[in-house]
């Protein structure tokens, strides 16, 4: 396990980049022109390993490459293994598709009544609004969509979306996500969230973003001030591994939550990257240390190139017994599967029930002792007194 974390730990500043101009850095449009996005960007600042430079080449029609300068920083560029490098570096093994993989590895096409709507769930709908990232992750779940790499041609009509909410009073709520929405304009993030707080079936909102994490300089006031159209909205931000977590990263989300929004946390399982208990039980009070709710880890999906970077089910089901009773219950993520072919997100947990018959419940609890607790107790009192009530 790792040991007690302090904020002394954590990563912060420009590293690399210590003689760019204050301004210009904390400004987050020149983060973005400032990505590295070539093999030859990558080269001044990395040895690239003989996979990565395959990785480069199988990018061309896959996903892009781009990764902030912000993000760069966080890289330990002596370790080829690094977890940070590993999830934006691409890797030759990204040619390498697998039979089970595929382009849409959730479903999300068959149940897409109007493009940039999937409708899975009864009450709550996903609102594609953009292809764009402020950097690209390799077991994008979206590969075949975002950065536009492979040609999808992705072309989202916000007006058509919000139009097809309106009329589906089923809806409740509304994620949006993409590619990442924050890469918006304030001004249109602000009216699709305005738009929305007039739909009155809708109760609340989200946002799926990597942003936080990929490019803090991004929450600032201007934004905060989109995101005050609408009245109920939520967050779910992208962490992976405790070395993603900055000081800037933990200032952006102190700045969302003292708004008033809520933020969640959803990480993907990912091999060689965090799939240990001592790496997950970090990144987990790294999260509450910044105010965010561990929300779902999530097996990794099966798209296509991503078997080097997927982890096992029981790896999965391992970490989260792992954590039980070693930290508190508020931090435990709920480990799911997304199930191909668009079942839906199906949970999973390991296995705590030792016995269970007409009499009573065996429980082993997270130290492997065994405790008895009684079998349908509530309906033999429920019953004795309905047959009171009933002799009255």
């Amino acid at each position: 396990m790792f040991p007690q974390d302090s904020l002394r730990n954590w990563k912060s500043g420009k590293g690399l980049w210590a003689k760019v101009d204050d301004a210009q850095w904390s400004d987050w449009r020149w983060q973005l022109q400032n990505r590295l996005s070539r093999k030859t960007d990558f080269e001044k600042l990395l040895q690239l390993t003989d996979s990565e430079v395959a990785g480069f080449e199988a990018s061309v029609d896959k996903l892009s490459v781009s990764v902030t300068p912000h993000f760069f920083n966080l890289i330990d560029r002596s370790d080829p293994n690094c977890p940070i490098r590993r999830q934006v570096v691409p890797q030759g093994a990204e040619s390498i598709v697998s039979t089970e993989e595929m382009a849409d590895p959730v479903g999300e096409e068959k149940t897409m009544p109007v493009p940039g709507i999937v409708h899975r769930y009864p009450d709550r709908v996903l609102f594609l609004v953009t292809d764009r990232c402020a950097s690209y992750c390799r077991y994008c779940t979206r590969s075949r969509m975002v950065s536009n790499a492979q040609g999808y041609g992705f072309s989202p009509s916000i007006d058509v979306g919000l139009d097809y909410i309106k009329k589906n009073k089923s809806i409740r709520d509304v994620l949006l996500s993409g590619g990442d929405p924050l890469l918006l304009s304030d001004e249109k993030i602000g009216r699709i969230l305005s738009s929305l707080s007039k739909i009155e079936h809708v109760e609340f909102v989200r946002i799926g973003t990597r942003v936080p994490v990929f490019l803090p300089q991004r929450v600032n006031d201007s934004l905060l001030d989109s995101l005050s159209q609408h009245p109920n909205l939520w967050i779910s931000i992208h962490v992976n591994h405790p070395g993603e977590c900055s000081l800037e990263l933990r200032d952006a989300c102190l700045k969302l939550t003292k708004q008033g929004i809520p933020i969640g946390n959803q990480s993907v399982l990912l091999r060689g990257i965090n799939d240990n208990i001592g790496c997950m039980q970090q990144l987990i009070h790294r999260l509450l240390m910044m105010k965010v709710r561990p929300y779902y880890l999530y097996q990794c999906d099966l798209v296509e190139g991503s078997s080097h970077l997927r982890s096992s089910v029981q790896k999965g089901l391992d970490i989260i017994k792992g954590l039980r009773g070693k930290t508190t219950g508020y931090a435990i993520p709920q480990f799911v599967i997304d199930a191909p072919k668009g079942g839906g997100k199906v949970p999973l947990n390991p296995d705590f029930v030792h016995e269970w018959n007409d009499s009573e419940i065996i429980l082993k609890n997270f130290e492997g002792e065994l405790f008895s607790y009684p079998n349908n107790t509530n309906l033999l009192v429920v019953s004795e007194l309905e047959h009171k009530l009933d002799t009255v």
